[in-house]
């Protein structure tokens, strides 16, 4: 499946006295990253959890290549890496606006009910994107 880019600029707040983002704050960039790769496949993050179903993280790998800094414009990538059963997984990658490769990332989360907790198998509108 193909992966899907969003761009983020860094805000001043996501950095140290440095001006070189903050560690925690790549996190976020990378579930705008997820959300937008959703949106794009036609489905509302904001709708499956209103439909019971939420998506937590349950595994996250972060690989720190070089920095990103204040005001830079960045490039998320987000690729569907695996779909098995309850669970997905997303590689994905932080550029610059030079192309450099700053930060990787491997995410791998669950399709929970919100009503129990339980793993689910989500539904079949998203089980026939997952299976292109």
């Amino acid at each position: 499946m193909n992966g899907h880019e969003v761009e983020v600029r860094v805000r001043y707040g996501e950095t140290d006295q440095m001006g070189v983002v903050y560690h925690g704050s790549y996190v976020p960039y990378f579930e705008i990253g997820r959300v937008e790769w959703l949106r794009n496949k036609g489905v509302s993050y904001k709708k499956l959890e209103q439909s019971g179903i939420a998506l937590p993280i349950v595994s996250m790998q972060l690989n720190y290549k070089k920095p990103a800094r204040y005001d830079d414009l960045l490039t998320v990538t987000t690729k569907l890496h695996k779909y098995s059963g309850v669970k997905i997984e997303f590689d994905c990658e932080i550029r610059n606006e030079n192309k450099e490769l700053l930060t990787t990332a491997h995410f791998i989360l669950v399709f929970i009910d919100t009503k129990n907790g339980k793993p689910i198998v989500p539904p079949h509108y998203i089980l026939d994107i997952l299976n292109q």
